[in-house]
């Protein structure tokens, strides 16, 4: 049985995905603190910095100008700003994404675009040649 799990966990496919889940927490850290530190600042100059403290109140009392996790304590609240950092992260994410498959396809257009030379005769085929070439005459 672990000659089995080991001929399964060795094969390119898994391999593959376990490094591209790697890398893809790694992009993930980066994205992140591409949103927090450089993209959120910008937006917080028209209005709010922080938006994961953004929240209604649906039910109860809370005090004004409460962090959401006291809001929460307080009452029922709906905490929408989270959600509009997570939507910004991924549409961050997408783009990037994107930009690398197209980028990725137009390199594999590049490379269908430009067939190899034919190779040259070889020595025989142009003795070959030459010959046909005589015998037409």
């Amino acid at each position: 049985m672990f000659k089995e799990f080991k001929e399964f966990a060795m094969k390119g496919n898994v391999l593959d995905l376990a490094i591209g889940v790697i890398i893809g927490a790694a992009f993930g850290k980066i994205v992140e603190s591409f949103v927090g530190d450089i993209i959120m600042p910008v937006i917080g100059m028209f209005g709010t910095v922080d938006f994961s403290n953004l929240y209604a109140v649906l039910k109860g009392s809370v005090p004004s100008g409460a962090s959401l996790a006291d809001a929460k304590k307080a009452g029922v609240v709906l905490g929408y700003g989270n959600f509009i950092t997570i939507a910004i992260n991924f549409l961050i994410i997408a783009f990037a994404l994107f930009m690398v498959v197209k980028g990725i396809n137009r390199m594999k257009r590049r490379e269908e675009a430009a067939p190899a030379a034919p190779p040259a005769p070889t020595r025989d085929q142009e003795l070959l040649t030459e010959i046909r070439d005589i015998l037409k005459k």
